[in-house]
Order: C-alpha cells, then sequence, then structure tokens
C-alpha cells in the first residue's frame, strides 16, 4: 500500500506540472501582451508651420492656427471648436474655414488640451469638461475679442454649450455642426423619430466596427488603467499614436460613403488619446446647463447631414432650447459634413455669418 500510495503520488505531480507550467507560460505570454509598449503604422506628428502658443492661467499651453482676416475686420472673430474629445485641427479644417478671412473674419483653430501641438497632462484626471471650457473661457480673454463666433463640430458643439452656458454675453452667434448629445446625456431622446420629411438614413459604417477593428488587449488593459485608476501604463506617445489609428477607422463613420473620398483614406496624426478617455468619462458629471441655454437669444445654425450617426433626438434638443435657430440637412453627407459636401458647408455658414 506504502509503495503504490507514492507511484499515485508521483503520476499525480506528473499530471499537474504540465497544467502548472502551461499556466505560467499563458500568464508570460499575456504579461508581454499588456506591458510591451505597441508601435502603431501613423505618421509621426508634427506641429503645423506657422502654429502659435497660448500660455493660459488653467496651466494649458495650448497650440494654435489664426487665420487673419483680409481686408476690413469684422468685430467678432470666429473660433473653431474641433471634435472629439482628443481631435487635433487638421489641415482640412484650416483650408475649410480659411474664405472666411477672405470675408473678413479672424479665424482661430486651437488644438484642445491634450492633443495636436497642445501640452499633454501628467494628471489624466484633469481632463474634463470643466477644464476645456475653463481654457475656452480664457482663449476667450487672450483673443481680446468683445464677443466670439463658435463654430462648434460635435464633441465641439456640446463644448460651445458649455460655453454659452457660462458666458451668454460673449458670444455673437454659432454654429453647431454634427452635435454631439448635450450632458448629462438624456436618454429618452434616442426613441425620437426624426420626421419623414427630412428624409434621414443611417450611416453604412458604425463607430463599434471601427473600434472592434482596432482595439486589442494591452489598448483595452490601458483604458481600464486610466478610466478607473487614472494611470497611464502607456506613454502618450503610444496612445495617441493609438488614437490616431482608432480615430482613423471610426471615421469612416462619418461620411456617407466610405469609398468616396480620400480624406477618409488618408491618416493625420495628432489625435490625444487621455484626453478622449478621461474627458469622455467626466460627461455626465457636469451640471445640467439646459435651463440655462432656454433663456438663450443667440442666432444659432444647425448643420446636419443627412446620414450622421448620431441619434435624431439629440440634435432636436438643440432646436427645443436655442429658438432662435435655423436647421439646414445637407444631403449626401454623414457627421463631418465638410469631408463630403464641402461647398454647402463653407455656402451655409458664410451665408449665415453675412445676416
Amino acid at each position: 500500500m506504502h509503495i503504490s500510495s507514492n507511484i499515485h503520488e508521483i503520476r499525480m505531480k506528473k499530471v499537474f506540472r504540465i497544467p502548472a507550467l502551461l499556466l505560467i507560460l499563458i500568464i508570460a505570454f499575456m504579461l508581454i501582451i499588456i506591458l510591451i509598449p505597441r508601435q502603431y503604422n501613423v505618421p509621426e506628428y508634427h506641429p503645423k508651420a506657422g502654429v502659435k502658443y497660448w500660455l493660459l492661467s488653467t496651466g494649458s499651453e495650448i497650440g494654435y492656427s489664426l487665420i487673419a482676416a483680409q481686408g476690413v475686420k469684422k468685430p467678432y472673430p470666429v473660433i473653431f471648436l474641433q471634435g472629439g474629445p482628443g481631435g487635433p485641427i487638421y489641415d482640412r479644417n484650416i483650408d475649410l474655414l480659411s474664405p472666411l478671412a477672405e470675408d473678413g473674419f479672424d479665424v482661430y483653430l486651437y488644438d484642445q488640451v491634450g492633443c495636436g501641438s497642445s501640452v499633454r497632462l501628467d494628471k489624466i484626471e484633469d481632463y474634463t469638461v470643466d477644464r476645456h471650457r475653463r481654457d475656452l473661457e480664457e482663449i476667450v480673454k487672450m483673443i481680446g475679442a468683445r464677443k466670439v463666433i463658435l463654430i462648434g463640430q460635435s464633441w465641439g458643439a456640446i463644448l460651445a454649450t458649455q460655453y454659452i452656458a457660462y458666458n451668454p454675453d460673449k458670444v455673437e452667434r454659432t454654429v453647431f455642426t454634427g452635435p454631439g448629445p448635450l450632458m448629462p446625456l438624456n436618454n429618452d431622446l434616442q426613441s425620437l423619430k426624426a420626421p419623414d420629411s427630412l428624409n434621414l438614413i443611417s450611416p453604412t459604417y458604425t463607430n463599434r466596427q471601427g473600434k472592434d477593428k482596432i482595439y486589442n488587449i494591452r489598448a483595452s488593459v490601458v483604458e481600464f488603467c486610466a478610466r478607473f485608476f487614472n494611470w497611464k501604463l502607456a506613454s502618450d506617445k503610444e496612445m495617441d499614436a493609438f488614437s490616431t489609428l482608432l480615430n482613423h477607422e471610426m471615421g469612416k463613420s462619418t461620411v456617407c460613403d466610405t469609398s468616396y473620398l480620400s480624406e477618409v483614406n488618408n491618416i493625420e496624426s495628432g489625435s490625444g488619446y487621455y484626453s478622449m478617455i478621461k474627458t469622455a468619462q467626466s460627461f455626465n458629471k457636469v451640471p445640467d446647463i439646459r435651463q440655462k441655454l432656454a433663456n438663450s437669444n443667440i442666432p444659432v445654425l444647425l448643420l446636419r447631414g443627412q446620414c450622421d450617426g448620431i441619434k435624431w433626438g439629440y440634435a432636436n434638443e438643440y432646436l427645443q432650447l436655442f429658438k432662435n435657430h435655423r436647421l439646414v440637412i445637407v444631403y449626401g453627407a454623414g457627421h463631418s459634413i465638410g469631408i463630403e459636401q464641402p461647398k454647402v458647408y463653407l455656402q451655409e455658414i458664410r451665408q449665415f455669418l453675412s445676416e
């Protein structure tokens, strides 16, 4: 019995030794995947020629481009607020809005903190809606104009509403293009149907498809650490490259036809990963500003692409709050109207600003 028992123990050790070794190998492999930095095949980011910088009292160092007015200067400059969060100013944004300078407007396009040529924050929990609003308040002070004109794209429209709520006397008029949902999010608006007469359609590609294609295990762990522990497991450089690739892929959801234009296929770097993750995480922590906006008489132009993927109810809320508005549905365009219908985009904005 004693010898038999020893033989049995030896056999059992052999049986369990192989799974233990396999488990160690699996753990080691997973740690390699998670901990070793990754590289992404995207162009290296270089600040645009002629970029200038604002050093704000908030602690943000903001890179910006100024397209100076030509001829007789209009009293109120235009400030473009990019989508994202974490979306930089692209060359196409500058090219598209440059004609406004011909109409006499100074046009400012700036990289929000955490992306493009602007500073990255060491404490990523400081990327919040409130921080972006306070940065914009300081930028308007730096410009020195009595009032400004805001053009807000997607998340930029959300940022514009935040600024308007607290600084209503500083805004002359506003253009919302493909506006994102007002915060805190009202989920009841998802089920609101658009009038059939608008002939809205869904995009052929979704953000979810883009995320599923680009995300990997390391990126998922990095996001978890950022969200729950405010910890940068990976460097800004690595994750900004990842975000650039991610935004490029998700950008296909912002057009009606993904095969139509080269802009969808050309990657422009400068995306800010941690700004994107942490700012979005703060969305539902901001105070409800709807009551402040409901009393606004600021003239508003809302441009929405025919196949914008954002639910109609969220865009409609802007129309309900801003009574002095004009809605324009841009057919043959998605969330990023200026990509597929740049002439219509610019024509509508120029007409609105001339009124």
